[in-house]
């Protein structure tokens, strides 16, 4: 037993040390980038939806074509510790990796997303704005619970969806804009999912340099922006993806994912 405890503990401390190891910047803008997909509401277009919203909101039909176009084209769905992994120690992906992510905590997300997504055996990540939880149009805490268990990743995405470059740090806990958007939802998702949050999404994929190292310090792991240019000082902290636009159709979805990353 006491053996055990030593071995336990030894691996333990390895992990520690390898966790305090400075990451290769330089290594890590030079590997490939993953293509990563962004999508926020999966329903039909209405009349009043605006021209720039649409670019956010994939008609079902779209979507499902675009889902089935992944798996005949041999994609393989990774999450984002595989991604990490990759990044920083080079650790091989399947053949055609691609992360699939989803913005804001829609329902349709849980209710179209998850079992088209199911039928080809594919992972997601979903960011959750704790704001919304139970709301009218919106996952319930027992959805994203759910999510969590079949082996998708739940991730931070702030309470409600305040950009990050506009934050303030408060002498008052509840003015805190850190302790408020960051801190707090991330500790209610630990709490419904029973994990440690280690990944977060910028809300409208915003940021600017200087919030770069507080956003590192909050412990997260890779932080997703849109479609910028990644900070060469902070590219873990500056991860691309793009948007799946309802404007596109299969091929030009397929074009931008060989092309953009």
């Amino acid at each position: 037993m006491l053996k055990q405890f030593i071995s336990l503990s030894f691996l333990g401390l390895l992990g520690l040390i390898a966790a305090a190891q400075p990451v290769n910047n330089a290594a890590i803008m030079a590997r490939k980038q993953v293509p990563i997909v962004c999508y926020h509401q999966i329903r039909d277009w209405r009349a009043s939806d605006s021209k720039t919203s649409k670019d956010y909101i994939i008609p079902v039909a779209a979507f499902k074509a675009h889902l089935k176009m992944l798996a005949d084209s041999g994609y393989h769905t990774i999450l984002p510790d595989q991604l990490y992994d990759y990044l920083t120690k080079g650790t091989p992906l399947p053949s055609k990796p691609i992360m699939l992510t989803y913005d804001d905590t829609d329902l349709d997300q849980f209710e179209i997303a998850r079992p088209e997504m199911k039928k080809y055996g594919f992972k997601g990540v979903f960011f959750i704005m704790t704001v919304s939880l139970g709301r009218p149009h919106y996952m319930t805490k027992e959805q994203v619970k759910q999510l969590s268990d079949e082996g998708n990743v739940i991730a931070s995405h702030t309470w409600d969806h305040h950009r990050v470059d506009r934050y303030k740090h408060d002498p008052n806990p509840k003015k805190d804009d850190w302790i408020v958007q960051i801190v707090k939802p991330t500790q209610k998702l630990e709490e419904i999912t029973g994990k440690k949050m280690n990944y977060f999404a910028y809300p409208f994929g915003v940021w600017k340099k200087p919030v770069l190292p507080e956003i590192k310090k909050y412990g997260f792991k890779i932080a997703f922006q849109l479609a910028d240019k990644r900070d060469a000082d902070y590219p873990l902290m500056t991860v691309r993806r793009i948007l799946d636009s309802g404007y596109w159709t299969t091929k030009t979805f397929s074009n931008s994912l060989r092309h953009s990353f």
